[in-house]
């Protein structure tokens, strides 16, 4: 006997429940089901693209750290180590 995959779109209920049919040709018998939720992702309505800068962020961010710049502090030399053959 083959593997069959379904692919289903389905609603979840508001109290959180997903109830699905499937038929599957099959005759009765046991099967091994493996179900993967996966969210539908919509479209974001409001707000920055995935990936980009909120609007007058550079504008109000630049510059902010003149009066305390950052300072990189003296790095310690490493040790000698052998060569890994």
């Amino acid at each position: 006997m083959r593997m069959v995959s379904f692919s289903v779109k389905a609603r979840v209920k508001p109290d959180g429940s997903l109830q699905v049919a499937i038929p599957t040709g099959l005759p009765e018998s046991d099967v091994d089901v493996l179900v993967v939720v996966r969210p539908v992702c919509a479209p974001r309505e409001e707000g920055p693209a995935i990936g980009s800068w909120p609007e007058g962020f550079i504008e109000k961010t630049f510059g902010c750290l003149a009066a305390d710049p950052l300072v990189r502090e003296p790095q310690f030399q490493h040790e000698a180590r052998e060569k890994l053959l």
